[in-house]
């Protein structure tokens, strides 16, 4: 099969959807090009396979707000072919974390939570009395799961004391106490909403 027909009869796969978007999003904040480019030009264009395995890395990743990361990496002065690098998200998702409201944070938390019970046959507030530690390590630090609600329930603590120090390096910029501590101080309203959810969902 030539290589024009291959992708054509690609065009509805995930991966090569999520690319198409991110051609056309390059196109309109770099280049400032108004509409959409066609599949047509994105099929003759040669870096097609790089938007390609971009696009497989945001299928597989699930990033945080993906229509954000695209446009983050699109705008980031990184080279095309650097931007399935595990760093370059690592450094959106932290920037995310730390800046992000109350609000998305918890329903973010609450939603992994609840994957977590489905997967492993449990309730979803037990998760930070029996996740696998290095599933929660994962879970924060791809911002699955936020400081503001593991540091402001007793079995997130917990759970957090558990942790090796190769553990706790891993998501110590995330986790950081003292942007935390500084956080909950200055938004004491939102500290107060998380507790009052933890203690009804009994956490």
């Amino acid at each position: 099969m030539c290589e024009k027909k291959r992708r054509h009869l690609q065009k509805d796969e995930k991966r090569v959807q999520l690319g198409y978007l991110t051609f056309n999003r390059f196109y309109q904040l770099c280049q400032k090009f108004e509409g959409n480019k066609t599949y047509e030009e994105f099929c003759k264009s040669p870096y097609y396979n790089a938007f390609v395995k971009f696009g497989s890395f945001v299928n597989n990743v699930r990033p945080l707000y993906p229509d954000k990361y695209i446009d983050y990496v699109v705008k980031s002065g990184v080279k095309l072919d650097h931007w399935t690098k595990e760093e370059l998200y690592e450094k959106y998702a932290l920037e995310l974390i730390l800046k992000e409201g109350v609000e998305t944070a918890l329903e973010r938390s609450i939603i992994t939570m609840m994957e977590w019970a489905e997967e492993n046959n449990s309730v979803w507030n037990h998760y930070f009395n029996y996740i696998n530690l290095n599933r929660a390590i994962w879970h924060i630090k791809d911002g699955k799961i936020s400081p503001w609600l593991i540091l402001n329930c007793a079995s997130g603590k917990e759970m957090v004391s558990k942790f090796n120090d190769e553990q706790l390096e891993i998501v110590y910029l995330i986790m950081d106490p003292e942007h935390w501590t500084m956080r909950f101080k200055r938004q004491s309203n939102d500290v107060q909403l998380v507790k009052e959810i933890v203690k009804e969902s009994k956490l």
